[in-house]
């Protein structure tokens, strides 16, 4: 039996929700939006972080248009599960950056019936379901799948194509680094810098 397979029912109240999507879709922004909704609702919220994502500021998360919220940084998902006392919402932004068991993490909270709010990238630059956020997504009662503006077509996005040089999974920026791209554009692209990257090689 697996560590999924072992864990207890969700609670009648408690929920985890999931907002993916590619870079420059608006995750951060929705997700701050249901947390400003429930603070408005007189619930007690908390919003969490990686410690690794200081791109704009340590103890908030920024969305690309400059939202805000304070947001507390933390390791791990044993950090973050050890940081949450009573309160009733959740928010976790770049959730594909935590570790495997963030998962198991956002099941408990849900079964305390805490109602989870996670935003992360469904895939990485090279078009593959990044870390956790597979499973994470089949766990969530909910799933919004977002979209970007290809900045090629004006279409619909659903990758994100990195720009700069590196071959690391990880590795933060912004546009200055990455842009939105429709499958099309960026099956081309992909392949195209891809063997430029392996004949420099």
């Amino acid at each position: 039996m697996s560590a999924y397979e072992s864990l207890p029912p969700h609670g009648p109240n408690g929920s985890i929700e999931v907002i993916a999507g590619p870079m420059f879709s608006g995750k951060t922004e929705e997700l701050l939006r249901r947390v400003r909704r429930a603070v408005i609702a007189k619930q007690s919220v908390q919003v969490f972080k990686p410690e690794r994502d200081d791109r704009y500021a340590k103890l908030e998360v920024v969305s690309h248009d400059d939202t805000r919220m304070q947001a507390v940084p933390v390791v791990d998902s044993a950090a973050l599960e050890a940081s949450v006392t009573n309160e009733d919402v959740i928010g976790i932004d770049e959730v594909q950056f935590f570790d495997a068991g963030i998962i198991d993490v956002c099941n408990r909270l849900a079964d305390r019936g805490i109602r989870v709010v996670a935003a992360g990238l469904d895939l990485d630059y090279r078009g593959r379901p990044f870390g956790p956020m597979p499973l994470l997504m089949a766990h969530a009662e909910y799933v919004s799948k977002l979209h970007a503006v290809c900045c090629e077509t004006g279409g619909r996005a659903h990758f994100s194509f990195r720009t700069s040089e590196g071959n690391g999974t990880i590795q933060l920026g912004g546009t200055d680094e990455y842009k939105a791209l429709c499958r099309d554009v960026y099956n081309k692209v992909y392949v195209r810098e891809h063997t430029r990257r392996e004949n420099a090689d």
